[in-house]
């Protein structure tokens, strides 16, 4: 059978098994995360030696020592799992809820149903704690999910999944409900993305030459997310303490996520009591300044800014300073060269925040707060599937609310249309 012919039947046995999830009661639904994750800790030697031979083809094909470390299912991985499920099984079930009820003047009750997606393409490289995140959120709005991992950690994941089948069919439910492409081949990819007779989103996660790729091939609608540069603008007469806490954690506390910053734009009144603080601390953490001329003024030492610094998304401990006239310069900066990822105003002045807040376009706007806490779980959706920078069908950290949509519901006495 040739990978295509694959690809399609896995396909239309998820969207078989989607109908069945749909209507799956809750208790059902949270029992099968139950069992996943005492499977996952009883069954944690075996897991940790598929992902030992995951682990030695990538030494041996070269990879480098981050991509292995995002690759490695230790104890402690394995433990967070094991408490990511249980914390999305007492989240509330969104399926089924009514919002939005009203009657017409005619006598029909119009209201709106919050109904599951369907099915679910989900594509992603390294980490195979992903196939469960994936798996747990998607099952327990009610979806079917296609898995298709990174081809580094094929036989890690096929442990995992096979898991996550044992649980559903234990609770007599389809194990077709959660499948992992088989196959290191990159045909079954392009395959995936042309199931739109099946499959109703597809969300990637990964790096930008990723998401790129399936959003160019894909017939299916994709969740986009390319890259993360995420700015700081410290505002005139905010509390300076106040802003490098912020900026600091904002760079140094995990740099090379998509929610760190990688910009920090300065008002021009400010930018000489603040520069040269915030780069002593700075330069502690080992953090490389590339700066605008303004910047370079007061920090004569460090290494001038290029044009191509402004849309990078470093990953890095390396950080881009411009100092700007006003607020109206750090948000036409935002949104020249920002991705609609997260930004971050710090300032003692409540129009000025409220402006900010409203006229910036991007899935997440914090006021003296750091970019860091773009992310499901601090912002209490209790976990996520991904990060959309794109407004349709969501904006920001998708959680479980996110992977359903609504239908009308019209309940009438015999009404007719005239």
């Amino acid at each position: 059978m040739n990978i295509e012919t694959t690809i399609e039947e896995m396909a239309r046995a998820a969207r078989k098994a989607a109908r069945q999830m749909a209507h799956c009661a809750s208790s059902r639904k949270n029992e099968v995360l139950r069992i996943i994750s005492l499977l996952l800790a009883k069954r944690a030697e075996d897991i940790k030696a598929e992902n030992r031979r995951d682990l030695n083809l990538a030494q041996e094909r070269g990879l480098s020592a981050a991509m292995i470390d995002r690759l490695t299912l230790d104890d402690a991985v394995l433990e967070s799992m094991i408490t990511g499920l249980q914390e999305v099984a007492i989240l509330e079930d969104p399926v089924g809820t009514r919002t939005e009820s009203r009657l017409l003047p005619n006598g029909l009750e119009v209201s709106r149903e919050r109904i599951s997606l369907g099915v679910i393409g989900m594509i992603y490289e390294s980490r195979p704690n992903v196939t469960v995140d994936a798996a747990a959120l998607c099952l327990k709005a009610g979806n079917a999910v296609i898995l298709r991992g990174g081809s580094e950690a094929l036989y890690s994941n096929q442990a995992l999944t096979a898991i996550i089948a044992e649980a559903l069919s234990r609770c007599g439910l389809p194990p077709e409900a959660a499948q992992l492409v088989p196959v290191r081949d990159r045909n079954a990819v392009t395959a995936l993305l042309k199931q739109e007779d099946h499959i109703d989103l597809i969300i990637p996660r990964g790096g930008e030459g990723l998401i790129r790729f399936v959003v160019a091939n894909s017939t299916i609608p994709v969740l986009k997310h390319y890259k993360g540069v995420c700015h700081v603008y410290v505002d005139q007469g905010a509390d300076l303490s106040m802003a490098e806490a912020i900026c600091f954690n904002a760079k140094v506390q995990r740099p090379g996520v998509c929610n760190a910053m990688e910009t920090l734009l300065v008002h021009r009144n400010e930018a000489a009591a603040f520069l040269p603080r915030l780069a002593r601390c700075m330069e502690e953490a080992g953090v490389e300044l590339r700066g605008c001329p303004q910047t370079l003024a007061i920090l004569t030492d460090r290494t001038a800014a290029r044009e191509t610094d402004w849309p990078a998304e470093y990953l890095d401990l390396i950080l881009a300073v411009k100092v700007v006239q006003d607020i109206q310069e750090a948000m036409d900066h935002i949104a020249r060269y920002g991705s609609s990822h997260t930004e971050a105003i710090v300032t003692s002045d409540y129009d000025r925040a409220r402006r900010f807040v409203r006229e910036v376009d991007s899935s997440v706007v914090m006021v003296n707060a750091s970019t860091r806490f773009n992310d499901g779980g601090q912002l209490g959706l209790g976990a996520e599937i991904g990060i959309s920078t794109s407004k349709l069908h969501a904006f920001g950290p998708m959680g479980l609310q996110e992977l359903t949509t609504t239908k009308f519901v019209v309940l009438g006495n015999g009404q007719a249309r005239t």
